[in-house]
C-alpha cells in the first residue's frame, strides 16, 4: 500500500531468532517502511535485503508486538516485529 506523499516514513524494531539471527547477523534489526505497509510487505521487502533468508519463508512463524500475525497485519510506529523459526520437539 502506497502512502501519501507527506506522510513521514515509519520505524520499527526487527528481532531475528535462532538461524534467522545468523543468517543476518544481528539480534535486532531498526527497519524503515511507509506508513500503511502490511507484515506481507515488510518481509518482500526485508527478504529482498537479506536474500538468504528467502529459503525459510515457507516456514517462517511471523508475530508483531509478541503476538503471532498474518502477513495482512498493517505495521504501525514503533512496533516489534518478530522472525521465527519453526519449532519441533520437545520434552515427552
Amino acid at each position: 500500500m502506497a502512502a501519501p506523499a507527506s506522510a513521514a516514513p515509519m520505524r520499527f524494531r526487527v528481532k531475528l531468532f535462532a538461524t534467522y539471527r545468523e543468517l543476518v547477523g544481528a539480534k535486532d534489526v531498526v527497519w524503515t517502511a511507509d506508513p500503511g505497509t502490511t507484515l506481507g510487505e515488510f518481509l518482500d521487502a526485508f527478504l529482498g535485503h537479506h536474500p538468504r533468508l528467502a529459503t525459510h519463508r515457507g516456514t517462517m512463524m511471523l508475530a508483531v508486538n509478541q503476538t503471532f500475525a498474518d502477513p495482512s497485519q498493517v505495521l504501525h510506529e514503533d512496533d516489534e516485529v518478530a522472525l521465527l523459526p519453526p519449532v519441533s520437539g520437545g520434552a515427552r
